[in-house]
């Protein structure tokens, strides 16, 4: 495939078209000797995008932002965000550019970022690099994930720059190019809703019904439907994340998606031994992205969404409020039926069991995985054994027998299905002493552990025995373990 024709699949962003005051111009900084270090050959197939083009010279100019066709030009977006629960008014893509949009043979619309492709005027003292650790990390966590089912941005491939990035020692630096339906974020309508221009945040919103919710432009109230439909994608994702024992670490404004796909593999990882105030970010002191808190933390950052939309929702301000309120409140049961279904297909029963059981349940088999510090991913595939009638796998784990055995009675009783427990349990998820050891070998050159991890991690519901150590938790000289946002 020619450069023209694999570059002519990248168009220039209706995001700067319709918002040009929430987007700035900008050019990548030079890579000066860009060398592939991982390419997503599927996800490029589904862009249509040709992988062996992806991997020539001029393939990877577009890879690091230094050979995009003409008439798209890069923008880093303009956002706000609450960090910790502290409002930030101007951050914006400090480190990325948003190269342009991908038409997909399939007809939808994907952005083409990227990341750590050099300091812009959001970079806030930062040097605007990435390391070729962090980046990877985000491809494989990013992998990880889609391979689960669970909404999420997906890396197209990371770029080493030939340039070293200062952070604690000097590190190899790297672009990491991400694809998503959309990089609209909450902070996006928040930096919008601070300008005071109320025709820019009714731009911003109308913008965002097109790109992902159309249904909402035949609603009465379309900005309304909008935020529902936020809502709704929001609660189904945080509980996704919930029912893999996946921990975002920077929840964030800036890191919540209009669309519902999870964004930003910064600090995050998955949980190993069951503990509800797990935290593994390094800057979450007080624990408020703990894996617990995140259904809340979402709502937390929903009402913050829900406020810049009030003069679209009602020109009555307290009438605003009470239709916003009312519309929040339904995330939790959007959430709580997300978290059920989800819960009933990990413990494999029937629709016949009503819900309620199904909570209980669950309720008290998680207070036992957390009285005994249970690995989270591997007891959900011992407990399938034990449907198929060999209970020691799963007994082993326990602390109090007893307990666990009378709830194992109780759930028996309900004659699970071990095979939908297997369709539904991951044997492979991205275990934190995994990454670590296949980031260092990356950064020290080699790239066969990640190059294992990965073809693990793509089928995560497939036990093979030859890779019975990436189902294996960490070993006890492994923690405590932290963490970096990569910066």
């Amino acid at each position: 495939m020619s450069t023209a024709q694999s570059t002519a699949v990248l168009r220039d962003n209706q995001f700067a078209r319709d918002l040009p005051e929430l987007a700035l111009p900008w050019q990548a900084a030079v890579a000066p000797a860009p060398r592939l270090l991982a390419l997503n050959e599927s996800l490029a197939a589904d862009l249509g995008l040709d992988a062996a083009w992806l991997r020539s010279p001029a393939g990877l100019g577009l890879l690091v932002g230094a050979d995009v066709p003409e008439g798209v030009t890069p923008v880093a977006q303009a956002y706000s965000g609450h960090q910790f629960g502290g409002y930030s008014p101007r951050l914006g893509d400090g480190r990325a550019l948003l190269l342009g949009e991908l038409a997909t043979p399939d007809g939808r619309r994907r952005d083409l970022h990227l990341k750590g492709s050099g300091r812009t005027p959001f970079a806030r003292g930062g040097d605007g690099l990435a390391a070729v650790g962090p980046m990877l990390r985000e491809y494989v966590v990013s992998e990880s994930m889609a391979a689960l089912g669970i909404p999420t941005t997906r890396a197209l491939a990371v770029v080493a720059t030939g340039t070293q990035v200062q952070r604690d020692t000097a590190l190899p630096g790297a672009v990491l190019a991400r694809v998503a339906s959309s990089h609209l974020r909450v902070g996006s309508f928040q930096y919008a809703a601070a300008t005071g221009d109320l025709d820019l945040v009714r731009r911003l919103a109308d913008h965002a019904i097109a790109r992902h919710y159309p249904a909402a432009a035949e609603s009465e109230q379309p900005h309304l439907a909008l935020f529902d439909a936020v809502v709704a994608a929001q609660a189904t994702l945080v509980a996704r994340w919930m029912l893999v024992g996946f921990i975002h670490g920077v929840m964030n404004t800036d890191n919540m998606t209009i669309s519902g796909e999870t964004i930003d593999y910064g600090p995050c990882a998955f949980m190993e031994a069951y503990d509800p105030a797990t935290v593994y970010s390094s800057i979450d002191h007080a624990g408020r992205y703990a894996y617990a808190n995140q259904p809340i933390v979402a709502q937390w950052n929903l009402a913050r969404f829900a406020e810049t939309l009030l003069p679209l929702i009602d020109e009555d301000q307290d009438r605003a409020v009470e239709i916003a309120v009312a519309s929040l409140g339904r995330f939790t049961t959007a959430y709580d039926a997300a978290w059920v279904a989800g819960t009933r297909a990990k413990l494999g029963l029937a629709a016949s069991v009503d819900d309620a059981t199904v909570a209980s349940l669950a309720r008290d088999l998680l207070a036992q995985l957390a009285q005994s510090r249970v690995d989270y991913t591997s007891f959900f595939r011992d407990l399938a054994t034990a449907a198929r009638g060999d209970t020691e796998p799963a007994r082993g784990s326990f602390l109090d027998l007893a307990a666990f055995d009378a709830w194992l009675a109780r759930w028996r009783d309900l004659s699970p299905d071990a095979d939908v427990m297997d369709r539904t349990n991951p044997v492979y998820v991205a275990r934190n002493h995994l990454v670590e050891e296949a980031l260092a070998a990356a950064t020290a050159g080699d790239l066969g552990p990640l190059e294992q991890l990965l073809d693990a991690l793509r089928s995560p519901f497939q036990a093979r025995p030859e890779l019975q150590r990436y189902a294996e938790p960490a070993p006890e000289d492994f923690g405590p373990y932290q963490t970096f946002c990569g910066t």
